[in-house]
């Protein structure tokens, strides 16, 4: 039985070589859309199959009308990271290896020769696959024809919103074709996302896929009270008793992935940390040897949390908790993909409780709370106390707080 009717052999072959058996929601919705050509507006959450979901009709369409002479660019698609961009082009390749002609696909981000990229777009590209950034980048440099785009792709378009992608939009839609086929995925849908979607697009046809709810069920969640210097023993206890071969460990802050790693890795741990600071080859090579399971504990910031995609992760740790709901559900979903089972690991210590209240709140979810022996929760909660009452006009700006934050992570 075919993937999907309306995909011609070529991609059904590349499907089946690649054990794509049956669609998922997104991708039953979303195809035929596409392949009818109407935009679309779609809220999915990461792990629900969303690129192929565009990978696939995209191939499809593009392979009816193939240009004759040098590749031209037909397709833009544009993510948040590095890693998402490179997954994407990597589906785009492997998809349409079959195909009559194959697609010329080059990706594009920061942390590489900007040179090298824009003589691979000039040598002939048919798709191309950005960093919003590094796409900007190249387009200041007014060496690239994109006069032939005919498909536009916002992929975890609300993470980009939040890298100040909102002023940089209007930049590139006055450098592309006005009449062409517009796509967003996003995982969620705040009003500053719903205006940029009313830029892009004025009649999108709108799909919702509830992620959220199907990733809470298939993943076992645990939420484990230990205090802050016990943390790592415990993990370390953990991995003895239950012989994970692959876990994710979240961690908040750049540094403390390093130095935990390099703990583990003098235990005798096939450990490694994963973050922004690393440069691209080393982002790229950490997360080739964590798929082939070379490394066994990955210890990571949030950087990884969305849109990778790493078969069989058999649990993931929040070490620290996420900033957010939202964020939480991006982490454990990095595990229990593709209908399997999964296990989410959380440690909470008294500073943390009241926060982990709000995510379970905000989650429609209600967890159990354990404690391992050995590593009980010792002491009492903190008592909060009061601040100076506020002085009128002397309000940080939201700027401001956030910039503190961001030093407080570093």
């Amino acid at each position: 039985m075919p993937f999907n009717p309306l995909l011609s052999d070529a991609i059904e072959k590349a499907l089946d070589e690649n054990h794509y058996v049956t669609p998922t929601a997104v991708q039953e919705k979303v195809i035929p859309m596409v392949l009818a050509k109407h935009d679309v507006m779609v809220k999915a959450q990461t792990g629900s199959g969303k690129s192929a979901s565009f990978v696939l009709p995209i191939l499809e369409l593009w392979s009816q009308n193939i240009p004759e002479g040098k590749a031209k660019i037909k397709v833009l698609v544009l993510t948040p990271t590095r890693e998402l961009t490179l997954q994407v082009a990597e589906y785009f390749a492997t998809f349409g290896k079959h195909l009559a002609r194959k697609p010329k696909v080059v990706s594009v981000i920061g942390g590489e020769s900007i040179g090298d990229q824009l003589y691979a777009i000039q040598k002939g590209c048919d798709i191309l696959v950005a960093t919003s950034g590094r796409f900007l980048d190249i387009l200041s440099k007014k060496q690239m024809n994109l006069s032939h785009i005919e498909y536009l792709i916002l992929d975890e378009a609300d993470k980009m919103l939040n890298l100040g992608f909102a002023q940089e939009l209007d930049l590139i839609l006055e450098a592309i074709p006005t009449k062409r086929q517009n796509l967003l995925f996003s995982a969620t849908y705040p009003q500053k996302m719903l205006d940029i979607a009313s830029k892009i697009t004025q009649n999108p046809l709108e799909v919702s896929v509830d992620g959220e709810s199907e990733t809470v069920e298939q993943i076992v969640q645990r939420v484990i009270e230990v205090t802050p210097e016990n943390r790592a023993p415990l993990l370390r206890v953990l991995l003895k008793k239950e012989k994970w071969k692959s876990v994710l460990v979240f961690m908040t802050n750049k540094r403390a992935t390093d130095n935990i790693a390099a703990k583990f890795r003098k235990r005798g741990y096939l450990a490694d940390s994963f973050h922004g600071d690393l440069t691209q080859e080393d982002r790229n090579f950490t997360l080739k040897e964590f798929k082939e399971r070379k490394i066994q504990i990955l210890f990571a910031t949030d950087l990884v949390s969305r849109g990778l995609d790493i078969d069989d992760i058999l649990c993931v740790v929040n070490f620290d908790l996420p900033r957010s709901p939202a964020d939480y559900i991006h982490r454990i979903g990095r595990t229990g993909r593709a209908g399997k089972s999964g296990l989410a690991i959380t440690f909470i210590g008294h500073e943390e409780q009241a926060h982990f209240k709000l995510i379970e709140k905000r989650s429609g979810i209600k967890l159990q709370r354990e404690q391992v022996a050995g590593f009980e929760l010792q002491g009492e909660a903190p008592k909060k106390e009061k601040g100076p009452a506020p002085v009128k006009g002397k309000k940080k700006s939201k700027k401001d707080r956030l910039r503190e934050q961001a030093l407080r992570d570093a």
